[in-house]
């Protein structure tokens, strides 16, 4: 498929995708979900969608600090000024409230001037902050209008506040939408808490299903022919070949997207095990671990990479491992090595290994313990999962539990894979 330059040259319409009441309900109660998740760490919120009334001191029972966090990470992902959190955010602690003074403030803001604020994991584990200007997205919004032609509506499987679901699922809808009759943003459907075997029965043709690659592997296991004209994305980790093969050869056009919080979308493919292809707008940097972005105000900026990329020619390439050691679970980018050293840290442990588990063994982290001398392992055994639970997300927690006298090593003192206990 060509794709015409979005380069400097190329001016796209800004993106004043929070006149969609539907898209901006769907970023602030998924960004207030997955922050409170974090303050309680165990105690998961009730599921999206939230009632509009919800209050977040009455209905939650959210503290005077747990609001501030909440306000604070609304207020530092949507760029919000003059004192929003405090004025108006604190004074209503109600979903509603907050969404309209969102709203009022994004509104004063100048057109095309503003930025959003996408955290992920930090190569030590802790949140990273990755900043991109609205008229960045806007402008590879552009382009993947071009590569799915035809959508009428969009049914999403990931939340709205990480940068792939804010790009296809917030962005993109209000960009198809500008040309749609009556100047609606395109229809979006939470397809969330639905089971992936109920995909078949809720497609139709036009619509594009945005999942991670998890998603779309239960999907392929379950999931009868696609009708025509349907359309899949995915993106936050590699799609396997197998689950990319399988969705083909049931009818589906599977496009798989290659990015990152810190970059964004960088290349894009529809066929399986083919190179990648870089988005117009980016092109190779001398610097093997850069790339270089041409921005819509006609600056140029470089971008490091976390993966190392294999190079087919100028524009085509295939990611060839993590730069940075992280693994994905369930979509979410994670650290074993920094779960290992929260595991380290209960008093009854010496240390700990942290892998993601072989293909064959399932798709969570596993972890191989040393108790300390004179440990109860048996209770150690016990106890020590629901102990991590209340440090870790849910992607971190280990699933699996191994312990023994040493860390497993090979012969050269290299950490060694271990074989999960039954």
């Amino acid at each position: 498929m060509s794709l015409r330059d979005h380069s400097a040259s190329s001016r796209p319409r800004h993106g004043a995708w929070w006149t969609d009441d539907g898209a901006l309900r769907r970023v602030v109660t998924d960004l207030l979900a997955h922050e409170l998740a974090a303050l309680r760490p165990g105690r998961p919120p009730p599921p999206a969608p939230w009632p509009p009334d919800l209050g977040f001191a009455r209905d939650l029972g959210a503290d005077s600090l747990e609001l501030m966090g909440l306000g604070t990470a609304l207020a530092e992902a949507l760029h919000l000024h003059g004192g929003s959190v405090d004025a108006h955010l604190l004074a209503r602690p109600r979903l509603a409230d907050w969404i309209a003074s969102a709203r009022a403030d994004l509104e004063a803001a100048a057109a095309g001037a503003g930025a959003l604020t996408f955290r992920t994991s930090g190569s030590a584990g802790s949140p990273k902050r990755c900043t991109h200007a609205l008229a960045a997205l806007t402008q590879e919004v552009a382009v993947l209008a071009e590569l799915l032609p035809g959508r009428r509506r969009i049914l999403c499987a990931v939340p709205a506040h990480h940068i792939y679901g804010f790009l296809f699922t917030v962005l993109l809808p209000w960009y198809l939408g500008l040309d749609a009759d009556g100047g609606g943003a395109v229809d979006v459907v939470d397809v969330r808490r639905a089971s992936p075997a109920a995909l078949g029965g809720l497609v139709g043709p036009g619509d594009l299903v945005v999942a991670h690659p998890g998603w779309w592997a239960a999907v392929a296991r379950v999931a009868g022919a696609f009708g025509p004209d349907v359309v899949g994305v995915t993106s936050t980790a590699p799609c396997p070949d197998d689950v990319a093969a399988s969705l083909a050869a049931a009818g589906l056009r599977l496009v798989q997207v290659y990015g990152s919080s810190e970059t964004a979308g960088v290349g894009w493919r529809d066929a399986v095990g083919a190179p990648f292809t870089l988005l117009p707008y980016w092109r190779r940097a001398d610097d093997p671990g850069t790339l270089v972005r041409a921005l819509p105000d006609g600056t140029t900026r470089n971008y490091p990479l976390q993966d190392k990329l294999d190079w087919r020619d100028a524009d085509r390439f295939v990611p060839a491992g993590r730069l940075d050691a992280a693994v994905q679970v369930g979509g979410t980018n994670v650290f074993p090595a920094y779960v290992a050293e929260v595991l380290a840290m209960h008093p009854q442990v010496e240390a700990a290994a942290v892998r993601l588990m072989r293909p064959d063994e399932g798709a969570r982290l596993k972890a191989y313990v040393v108790a300390r001398p004179g440990a109860d392992v048996g209770a150690l055994r016990a106890g020590l999962p629901d102990w991590a639970a209340q440090r870790l997300t849910t992607a971190e927690r280990p699933v699996a539990w191994t312990f023994g006298p040493r860390l497993p090593r090979q012969a050269s003192g290299k950490p060694a894979d271990w074989i999960i206990d039954a």
